[in-house]
């Protein structure tokens, strides 16, 4: 099953990453060949095909030495997703070694372990670009460590925070799914060879070593029962894909709203020449965000699809495995193109800090009410001085009289708190907490994490 994968616009400024070439059909087909080589090589190490067969079905495992045109007339002939292939690997393979070509295999064997090969590049692709972002998030982190801005709970003003502790958080999140795409490779990654039903009846005895050495071969694992019906692995793989995206969409929103005029406290990049609308000069619109949003959703959308094609009848069932076959190269084309945007975002998003500032004023010392009860608090006890500056922050909301004018007023609270301690504790730059230190911390851990992943020179296909 071929997916181009076309989720969003290709004219966009922003790179393909290369995934889309790695899902076209010639792509997969060459690495079906290089399953079928790895094939024979293993039987030939174990004496179940001659030596010199492996090896000339190994040189011929190539798409360019093949006649595209008988392959594509024995595809609309047969409906067959591989036998056309095989047919031609053994005609040019030739007498005597051609019919040693595909020994013992049927046809999911060959794709699913070949389509493998594709998804490692994928991954490593994905993990690249994961690199990028959190070298790119830990400058940004840095630089905005100290910068204030409000912290908004319900989508209300909750306490002081700063802009490099929502980048912490982000950090945090994608290192997370670095270690979840680790750890789930050497679930996932593992060669297939049980034949028909998954039962090795084809070589006996021979089948797990033949099954071991074609992994070892590949770089994969093998499997422990070579079914067919098995897919949670492959599964595994598109929620993990999922997490991410709902990662991805999340920061794409947060700068989508932190972005919009009334709020002005972001904006991703806008090169001059990007026009906003056809009709309104004076739109700059957050269309990276939106891509990265649109794209998030494709990934998410695929999770239900893969848990579906888990429920395989009997033995297999090619209906479950087209379902997943998509699933996949959807969500790993639109996952590289989630992070491809993602990362334009990051290398280039403009911080405002005055206007964060403006923002956080916004409430006229409101949002400092934790600090001021607390303070008070330490005297006469948290809940009566609850009750305290609720009054005043209450009135000062529906009133609309000062914040500050409300505290200085009341007895209650004068008795300990005087005018000067409470100008400080309205101070919002002074209780933003530990997230200078934490946006720094994440800084460095994300620095570390993308020291370990592939170089930008390493993607693309």
């Amino acid at each position: 099953m071929t997916a181009t994968g076309d989720t969003l616009p290709t004219a966009s400024r922003v790179a393909d990453p290369g995934l889309r070439a790695l899902y076209r059909q010639e792509n997969r087909w060459q690495a079906w060949l290089d399953v079928e080589a790895a094939l024979a090589r293993a039987q030939a190490e174990l004496g179940i095909i001659p030596a010199a067969a492996a090896e000339a079905i190994a040189v011929k495992a190539k798409l360019g030495l093949m006649d595209r045109n008988r392959i594509e007339e024995g595809f609309a002939r047969t409906g067959h997703t591989l036998v056309p292939l095989v047919w031609e690997l053994g005609r040019i393979v030739g007498e005597p070694h051609g019919g040693w070509v595909h020994w013992g295999a049927t046809t999911q064997n060959i794709t699913q372990t070949g389509d493998l090969l594709v998804l490692r590049q994928a991954h490593a692709i994905i993990l690249g670009q994961i690199g990028e972002i959190l070298t790119a998030m830990a400058g940004l982190a840095e630089r905005t460590a100290d910068m204030p801005m409000a912290g908004r709970t319900h989508g209300q003003h909750a306490v002081p925070a700063t802009f490099g502790y929502k980048v912490a958080v982000w950090i945090d999140e994608l290192l997370r799914h670095v270690e979840r795409l680790r750890q789930a490779a050497p679930r996932l990654f593992v060669a297939m060879l049980g034949g028909g039903a998954g039962t090795f009846a084809s070589l006996g005895k021979q089948g797990p070593p033949v099954q071991a050495a074609i992994g070892r071969l590949l770089g994969f694992g093998s499997m422990a029962v070579p079914s067919r019906a098995l897919g949670d692995h492959l599964a595994e793989n598109i929620c993990i894909l999922g997490l991410l995206a709902a990662t991805g969409g999340k920061i794409g929103r947060e700068i989508y709203t932190l972005m919009k005029t009334e709020f002005g406290e972001v904006e991703e990049p806008v090169p001059p020449g990007t026009v906003g609308s056809s009709t309104m000069p004076q739109k700059r619109n957050p269309k990276l965000c939106q891509d990265v949003i649109a794209a998030a959703a494709d990934v998410r959308a695929q999770v239900p699809l893969a848990l579906e094609a888990m429920t395989t009848e009997h033995e297999a069932d090619r209906t479950t495995t087209l379902i997943m076959d998509g699933a996949e190269a959807r969500a790993c084309i639109a996952t590289g193109d989630m992070l491809a945007r993602l990362g334009e975002i990051m290398r280039g998003l403009r911080v405002d800090p005055k206007r964060m500032r403006v923002n956080l004023d916004l409430g006229g010392g409101l949002i400092m009410a934790e600090a001021v009860m607390l303070e008070l608090g330490s005297a006469i006890g948290r809940q009566h001085a609850h009750d305290i500056v609720y009054d005043a922050a209450q009135a000062a909301f529906v009133d609309g009289r000062p914040f500050s004018d409300l505290l200085v007023s009341d007895r209650r609270l004068t008795k300990h708190l005087d005018r000067r301690a409470i100008d400080r504790l309205l101070d919002p730059t002074a209780y933003t907490g530990l997230c200078a230190g934490m946006a720094r911390e994440a800084a460095l851990r994300a620095r570390t994490a993308a020291a370990g992943l592939p170089p930008p020179a390493s993607l693309g296909a």
